[in-house]
């Protein structure tokens, strides 16, 4: 048993796919499990919980399968499979903005203020508890622009939303991440470094 465990690491990820395309249940369990964690990482970013997230998790899981007779390899699996991951994402979150009622953007005024003093020993609990926080109009802007790397105009078509609209957003996640970080981990004469 250990053996086979080990063998099966052995198997590169192209070797994988090329088994789930054609049919093997063992490779697509062991595809689903080597990229779990990834594709949770990627998931809970855009979700409030990680009931949510697992539903991304599988319904991504589910497209990759499909269309992994569409995966050419030229790029890597982990790449491939995180841009499905993404836009299940925003599928889902579209979904829900579709099905709820919008929240009133209220006309915050964003002054340029002092940026908050960072203490440097955030755990990823803290930082996904601030994140969590967010509205989710926010938080989907925030995840595309600053870590997925997607422009303005990306972001808007995505989303359905003027460029305008996407910075807008992006400018008042940051502004409400600072108000967090000061309200539950920056009290006034506690700080290591600026952000």
């Amino acid at each position: 048993m250990r053996r086979r465990e080990e063998d099966e690491q052995k198997l590169s990820d192209l070797e994988l796919v090329r088994l789930c395309s054609e049919g093997d249940a063992r490779a697509r369990e062991l595809l689903y499990r080597r990229y779990f964690s990834f594709a949770m990482s990627v998931c809970i970013r855009y979700t409030k919980d990680e009931h949510e997230a697992m539903e991304i998790v599988n319904d991504s899981y589910m497209k990759v399968l499909g269309s992994i007779d569409q995966f050419d390899g030229t790029r890597s699996f982990r790449s491939w499979y995180g841009r499905i991951l993404v836009n299940s994402a925003i599928d889902s979150y579209r979904r829900k903005v579709k099905h709820s009622m919008h929240l009133p953007t209220d006309d915050l005024e964003i002054a340029e203020e002092a940026e908050p003093l960072v203490t440097s020993g955030l755990s990823v609990q803290e930082i996904l508890s601030l994140f969590s926080q967010l509205p989710d109009n926010y938080k989907v802007t925030f995840n595309l622009y600053e870590i997925e790397g997607y422009s303005h105009e990306e972001i808007g078509k995505m989303l359905g939303v003027t460029t305008s609209t996407s910075r807008s957003n992006l400018t008042r996640a940051r502004h409400k991440l600072r108000e967090l970080y000061k309200k539950n981990f920056n009290p006034p004469g506690k700080s290591d470094e600026r952000i």
